[in-house]
Order: structure tokens, then C-alpha cells, then sequence
């Protein structure tokens, strides 16, 4: 960061309170010495680099005894706001989000200069007579969780492997069904206890070398392993036989009939035999892994990609802590803002919401001693945790009642407004003799927030004491210490059954962690057949765990929830990826005609470059 900016907020911080411009500040060079933590020599070649950039002007003093006089020529606000402006100007993201975190940004002007940021993000496109670059940038308030496909649980790093890595097979949630990926075919026996899939030949990963049969046979030992925390799916396997370098045969030892979904997922996401991917995955994905670190995570466009090659160059995925909101945003600067998007600065942004498969809910932590053990106690919690009344009294994003994670489910319930009177005898008949009650939520999301707070004052109502503890940097070894209630989020893949399956069995999510062993042992014996029966019987296996966990109030579901995207009209190729983030590999910009943007021209969609099929968050 520029020093001169430095020293200056120094001075604003221990001299102007309250903020005083074109005021002369009446200082010694000893003072000044003092806060600036140099010499008095330096002071003076400070002030009068300060002086030259036009931010404060000097007056010495004259004879003993006689003080000097500074005076502020420009606020705060403007100088950190010019400055962010000439470091993202200049693609020094990482010092303008270093800016916005100084302790002396705070309140409004931060929130003024993270949009100003969040402005400078979105598309930028380098000419044709250097690189013709074309790069998005986006920026996320939470720190990427690591990349490995084989421990991978939250939705945003599931998609980013997505767009680095490739599976043998695809899920299409429109035709409910499966398409061709690394391999071209793939066959059952009658039984289904045996598979064969042919890999695609000269299928390069991102460093260089062809994807050969054994690459599929390791990176399937690593899911069977013990230790994987996906282990469950694929206990059955029995025997990997390489049938040459392009086909590959799975023996089970029982019937599969749900195979394909697992081997679609993101865990079996293909990597290298020869390559230590643990903290950098390599794959065969449209984006290969550039750079990642603390600040930013950056994809290049793989030449070599084996379909289509992505149209955006580059993504950079800048982390912001704490933004304080939630929206998802594709944004591209405008011309005022010195960005080279459609037109004159006329591109006004979208804004598409569509309801997310999933809800929000509440969690019980079973490691932790206290009244969340009791049956009545959970149900006491359940009664003032109403979905019904959540709706209804605090709105926003929240779109329907949840008692499943599923909408359709949860429309089959007939709500009834629940008693306090009754809520307050269920908690004296639990015991409850006024301790306090830990509920953790992210402090990020406004509306987890709220609703924290909503059930806190509904306990309060009947006596029930709920201290609520905001988390940033999500660590499930302290929540399991200090909360007893966590508040979460769920939204599932398009593949719904594997999605749903994977949430009671996966060992690495919070709520399997949080669960006691017998809890577990209960869930499993209600899966144990899922995978050999048809799919209809499948989902009623899905439907009964469900109901073992609502019944027993080890969840308590909340709301279905709306999600939005704001989006740049000239933003083409919209196409929803998996958990509703946008598919970066087929994003383009169009920069031509801008004036038609709401008209016809193009072979490929409407103005927003959506094609009618399409939806997006």
C-alpha cells in the first residue's frame, strides 16, 4: 500500500476527532515523531510528501515556544476511495482488499468501498494486440475449504472441483438419466453386480500426461479406503480389474443398482496416479489450477480440454471476509469505472431468483452434555423453531415452510400454529432449570442473523435462555466444545437421491459429525438396501430416514429458501452448474451491439444470453 496513504490515516486516527478540515491542528514535531514511529528528521520528510500529494498543508512554527500547524485538506473517505480506485485500476486486488481491511475502514465506508470493489471485479478483456485475454473475477467472504474431491463437503468447493476435475459419467437432472464423460460407454451385467466403462483416448490432464485406466482404479482405492469419509458408497466393491489402458471393470458384491450416481458425484472426480493432489487437484476439467493461496484462487482455461474449450481465459476468485451479504454476483464494470464491457456504460444488471432444493434448518450438537438430549426438550425447541411461523413473521428469502429438505415433501404438511403455553410446560417437564443454550450460526449470512435472533427472543417468551454465538472461520472441533444448536444451510446437487443419501452417510459434514454413534447405526440399518433396490424404493428409504430424523427432532427443519443472482445483461451463455452456481466454462461476454441487448440477433439465446431452458442463481 502506498506509504504516503499510511501515514496519512495515522495522522486522521490520533489527531482529527472529530473529523476537521481546512483546520489548522495546532502539533509538535515530538508528537508527530510519536505517532508516525520515526525520527523527528523523518517527520519532516514525511509532511512534505504529504503536502506534495495535496493532503494536508504545514505550517511550522515560528520561535520557541510556538506550536506548528497541520491541516487536513481532504477526508478519509475520499483519499482511500481514490486509492482503491488506482489500485484495482492497476489489477492490485490484493492490496485493495488489504485497504478495505484496515482498522480504520469501518461501517459505511467500508460497505461504500467493498462495492466500489465489488465494481472493479466482474469482466475484464485485455486487446488483441497483446494477450486477448478475457478474465472474470469474483469474489467470494469465505476461504476455500481444501480441494480434494475425496473429502470435499461444501457446495462452492464441490463446484470449483467440478470445473477443474472430470467423472466417468454425468447426471442430467432434466431427463433424469446419464451422459457420456471420461468414458464414452459404459455396461452392466444382469445382475448389476459388474460394470465395464470405456475411457475416451488422448484425454490429457492438466499436467501433460494421457488419463489411462489406472488413474480411474487409484482414484477409486482412495474412496474405498477406511479413512475416506465416503467409504459407505463404496463398500461393495470387491475387485478393480484393468482391462487395458481405456477400459476398466467393477465386480461388486452385491447388486447395484444407484452405481452410476457414484460414480457421476464429485468425489469421483478422476485425478492422476502419479501426482500428490491433496492440496492442489489436478484434473482433466475445463480449468486448470493456476494459483492458490489465502487471497485468491485463480483457473486458466485448459487448451487441452477434451470437450469444449471454456471462453473465458481466466477466473480469479478473490476472498473479501465479512461482506455482509450473500447474493451471488456475476458483475462487469462499466465504462465510468474503466472496464471494457458492452457499450457506454448502459449495461443495467439483472437480478433472477429461483428457489434452491434444500432448506435451512437447526442441528443438534449430540457430542456436547445438555438438554438437547431430552426428547421433550427437542421438541419444546421445535415448537418455537416453527416453519410456519418463521414465514410468515420474518419473509425475506424465506419462501415456504420446510419439514423436508425436499419442497415437494414439505408441501404435504398441514401447519398448525403452535401453543407457547404448552412450549412452556414441555421445557419444565424436560427439566430445563434456566441454562443457557449456545446456538451458532454464520455470522456472514444477514439472514441466519435474524433468525438467530427471532428464536432467541421466542425463547425468551417462556423462559428459555438461548445465547447466540456468530462464527466467521467455521471450526467443527470448537463448535463441538461450545455450541449446542448450530443453524445451517443445506442445498443439494441436481442429482437429488445421490444428494440426499450423501448427507446421511458422508462422515465429513457436520451433521454426521454431531450425531452419536447409535444415531448413525439407526440411520444406516434404514439405508443398508438403498443401493439394490429400483429407484422408487429408493426414494421411499430416502422419505423414512427422513422421517426417523424429523420424528426424533435431531433436525428441525426451517424454511425453503429463494436464492439471486444479479447478473450483467451482457453476460452470455448462461447456463446453471451444479448447487445453481453459473457454469464459468460456457460464460462469454458480448461486447458487440450493445444498443440490441434486448433484442434478437443472436442464434443463441435471449438479450441476457439465456436460452429459455435455462435457469441460474
Amino acid at each position: 500500500m502506498d506509504n504516503n496513504v499510511v501515514h496519512f490515516l495515522r495522522l486522521v486516527s490520533a489527531l482529527n476527532t472529530p473529523s476537521r478540515l481546512q483546520e489548522p491542528i495546532p502539533v509538535t514535531i515530538e508528537l508527530l515523531a510519536s505517532v508516525l514511529c520515526c525520527t523527528p528528521r523523518n517527520v519532516k520528510f514525511i509532511l512534505r510528501k504529504l503536502e506534495e500529494k495535496g493532503l494536508i498543508q504545514w505550517q511550522p512554527g515560528r520561535g520557541r515556544g510556538h506550536k506548528s500547524g497541520m491541516t487536513f485538506m481532504r477526508s478519509v473517505e475520499e483519499v482511500l476511495e481514490e486509492h482503491l480506485q488506482d489500485l484495482t485500476g492497476k489489477g492490485k486486488i490484493k492490496q485493495g482488499i488489504e485497504l478495505i481491511g484496515l482498522p480504520e475502514v469501518n461501517g459505511a465506508l467500508q460497505e461504500r468501498l467493498l462495492s466500489l470493489l465489488n465494481m472493479h471485479m466482474g469482466y475484464h478483456s485485455e486487446t488483441e494486440s497483446i494477450t486477448g485475454l478475457d478474465t472474470l473475477r469474483i469474489i467470494r467472504n469465505r476461504r476455500m475449504e481444501k480441494l480434494d474431491p475425496a473429502s470435499v463437503y461444501t457446495a462452492f468447493e464441490s463446484y470449483l472441483i467440478e470445473q477443474i476435475c472430470s467423472t466417468l459419467v454425468t447426471y442430467d437432472a432434466k431427463s433424469n438419466s446419464f451422459l457420456p464423460g471420461l468414458a464414452h460407454m459404459w455396461e452392466a451385467n444382469t445382475e448389476h453386480t459388474s460394470y465395464i466403462f470405456y475411457l475416451r483416448k488422448r484425454v490429457r490432464f492438466h499436467h501433460g500426461r494421457f488419463l489411462t485406466s489406472k488413474d480411474v482404479k487409484e482414484t477409486l482405492l482412495r474412496l474405498t479406503d477406511e479413512k475416506s469419509p465416503v467409504s459407505w458408497h463404496y463398500r461393495d466393491i470387491v475387485r478393480i480389474e484393468l482391462q487395458g489402458d481405456h477400459r476398466i471393470r467393477i465386480d461388486l458384491a452385491r447388486p447395484n443398482l444407484f452405481f452410476l450416481h457414484l460414480f457421476s458425484c464429485v468425489h469421483m472426480s478422476i485425478l492422476p496416479y502419479d501426482v500428490d493432489v491433496l492440496n492442489q487437484p489436478i484434473g482433466t476439467g475445463p480449468y486448470r489450477l493456476l494459483d492458490y493461496n489465502e487471497n485468491v484462487l485463480v483457473l486458466a482455461a485448459f487448451d487441452d480440454y477434451y470437450a469444449i474449450r471454456p471462453l473465458l481465459d481466466r477466473v480469479e476468485i478473490w476472498y473479501v471476509p465479512e461482506l455482509g451479504y450473500n447474493d451471488r454476483t456475476y458483475q462487469l464494470p462499466d465504462a465510468e469505472t474503466g472496464g471494457t464491457g458492452a457499450g457506454e456504460g448502459e449495461c443495467a444488471n439483472l437480478s433472477i431468483d429461483y428457489p434452491a432444493l434444500g432448506c435451512r434448518y437447526i442441528m443438534m450438537n449430540f457430542h456436547r452434555n445438555g438438554r438437547q438430549h431430552h426428547p421433550l426438550f427437542r421438541q419444546v425447541l421445535r415448537m418455537l423453531y416453527h416453519p410456519e411461523a418463521l414465514v410468515r413473521e420474518l419473509g425475506g428469502n424465506r419462501i415456504t415452510p420446510a419439514d423436508s429438505f425436499l419442497p415437494w415433501i414439505s408441501r404435504r404438511t398441514l401447519w398448525k400454529q403452535p401453543s407457547m403455553e404448552e412450549a412452556q410446560k414441555l421445557l419444565r417437564a424436560a427439566g430445563y432449570q434456566g441454562e443457557v443454550i449456545m446456538l451458532a450460526y454464520a455470522s456472514r449470512r444477514e439472514e441466519e442473523r435474524e433468525e438467530a435472533e427471532w428464536l432467541q427472543r421466542r425463547g425468551a417468551r417462556i423462559g428459555l435462555n438461548i445465547r447466540l454465538a456468530p462464527y466467521s472461520n467455521f471450526n467443527i472441533r470448537e463448535l463441538l466444545l461450545q455450541a449446542d444448536l448450530l443453524l445451517a444451510e443445506e442445498v443439494l446437487e441436481d442429482d437429488w437421491q445421490w444428494g440426499m443419501i450423501n448427507y446421511f452417510m458422508n462422515q465429513s459434514n457436520h451433521f454426521y459429525s454431531l450425531l452419536q454413534q447409535s444415531q448413525r447405526d439407526a440411520i444406516e440399518a434404514q439405508l443398508q438396501d438403498f443401493a439394490e433396490v429400483p429407484e422408487a424404493a429408493r426414494i421411499l428409504l430416502l422419505e423414512c430416514t427422513e422421517s426417523l430424523v424429523r420424528d426424533n427432532c435431531w433436525v428441525l427443519y426451517g424454511s425453503h429458501l429463494n436464492k439471486r443472482a444479479q447478473l450483467n445483461q451482457s453476460l452470455f451463455g448462461l447456463h446453471a452448474g451444479s448447487f445453481g452456481f453459473l457454469d464459468i466454462s460456457r460464460l462469454w461476454i458480448k461486447t458487440g451491439f450493445a444498443e440490441k441487448a434486448h433484442g434478437g440477433g443472436i442464434g443463441t439465446g435471449t438479450g441476457t444470453g439465456m436460452s429459455n431452458s435455462d435457469s441460474v442463481e
